[in-house]
């Protein structure tokens, strides 16, 4: 007997990088591919595609998910912030990623910028222990940690600078 399953598709609102947008997909779509491949933002990393790697992560109204498991019908209403976002929200990270060439490949970067960008906004003078934690979920192949975490360090000392 052939079982035909129906996705359901639904019009959802919602706002990446503050820019609105109507998009009518499935409700299970992961979030990763509407912003990849429905709104063109392509950014944001597949890595794993389980939530253990970190490539994929945005903020979800301020909160760190893995995108690449979330489906699209949780951000209905809501405001995505990607790797496309980053400088609007800190100014300091990216150049602080610069400054210290911080990227070797550079495919984790994404996930880990916007990682980075979460700490901060949390605890924005951030300890050895408390970037070892936040960043702890980032899988990065060319280990890149030491430089991630003094680019940590040199953005939080930038913003602090008032």
């Amino acid at each position: 007997m052939l079982t035909l399953q129906i996705k359901q598709f639904l019009m959802i609102k919602l706002s990446i990088n503050n820019k609105k947008y109507e998009i009518d997909v499935a409700s299970e779509m992961p979030i990763l591919w509407v912003i990849r491949d429905v709104i063109g933002l392509t950014g944001t990393k597949y890595g794993c595609g389980k939530g253990v790697c970190g490539s994929c992560n945005v903020l979800l109204d301020g909160n760190l998910i893995r995108s690449c498991i979330t489906p699209i019908s949780l951000a209905e209403g809501k405001n995505i912030i990607t790797i496309e976002g980053v400088e609007n929200e800190n100014k300091h990270l990216q150049q602080a990623w610069q400054d210290l060439n911080v990227p070797q490949c550079g495919y984790c970067q994404p996930g880990q910028l916007v990682s980075a960008l979460a700490l901060l906004n949390d605890n924005p003078i951030p300890t050895d222990d408390d970037i070892n934690t936040a960043m702890s979920g980032n899988i990065c192949r060319c280990g890149t940690y030491t430089r991630i975490k003094k680019a940590i360090h040199k953005a939080a000392d930038l913003n602090n600078e008032v």
